[in-house]
């Protein structure tokens, strides 16, 4: 259900229909819950000249995912934002880094997952790929660590230890090490 009384400085996400037209907005720290609307996001990779990916643990004190590993960082376009526009807020709110202007890898990447106490993820959530302009300088309330590792290093410890990772990099990961492969 669309809200419409903000405070200042509260994020709001873009609520969806099953087609994935907008249907309204909903303050993000209200929207993940055991009946989490469907709502847009973006993942983003980042890749080095080596072909290695960051990892970024999710911080303790996340709402969803707290102190899971997952790819360089994620979030959800405002109202109205543009997808890149969103795409470089979150890499300088996250990693306060610049990144190069993203590219589309899974444009149509959907997914639902639930956590252990209830909380689910329900997103329309394409997938970009990019690479750092700037050293990263994480903020400790998104991130607790980072690791570049190769892709077929990520392969083996998400079969070794899947609950390590989140579900998103879980599904994205086999659809995508094709693309980034080649």
């Amino acid at each position: 259900m669309p809200h419409t009384h903000l405070t200042r400085g509260e994020e709001l996400v873009v609520l969806l229909d099953e087609s994935g037209r907008p249907t309204g907005t909903a303050p993000k720290a209200t929207v993940h819950t055991a009946d989490t609307p469907l709502h847009l996001a973006f993942s983003c990779w980042l890749l080095d000249d080596d072909g290695r990916v960051l990892l970024t643990r999710r911080a303790a004190v996340k709402r969803t995912w707290p102190g899971i590993w997952t790819n360089a960082f994620c979030g959800h376009p405002g109202p109205g934002e543009a997808m890149d526009d969103a795409l470089h807020r979150r890499a300088r709110q996250e990693l306060g880094t610049s990144v190069a202007p993203p590219q589309p890898a899974l444009p149509d990447f959907r997914y639902r997952a639930v956590m252990d106490d209830g909380t689910v993820e329900n997103e329309v959530c394409p997938v970009f790929t990019s690479r750092l302009l700037a050293p990263l300088a994480p903020d400790p309330a998104e991130v607790d660590d980072v690791r570049w590792t190769s892709l077929p290093g990520l392969l083996d410890d998400v079969a070794r230890a899947p609950a390590a990772y989140s579900p998103w990099l879980r599904e994205q990961l086999p659809r995508l090490v094709p693309l980034l492969a080649a």
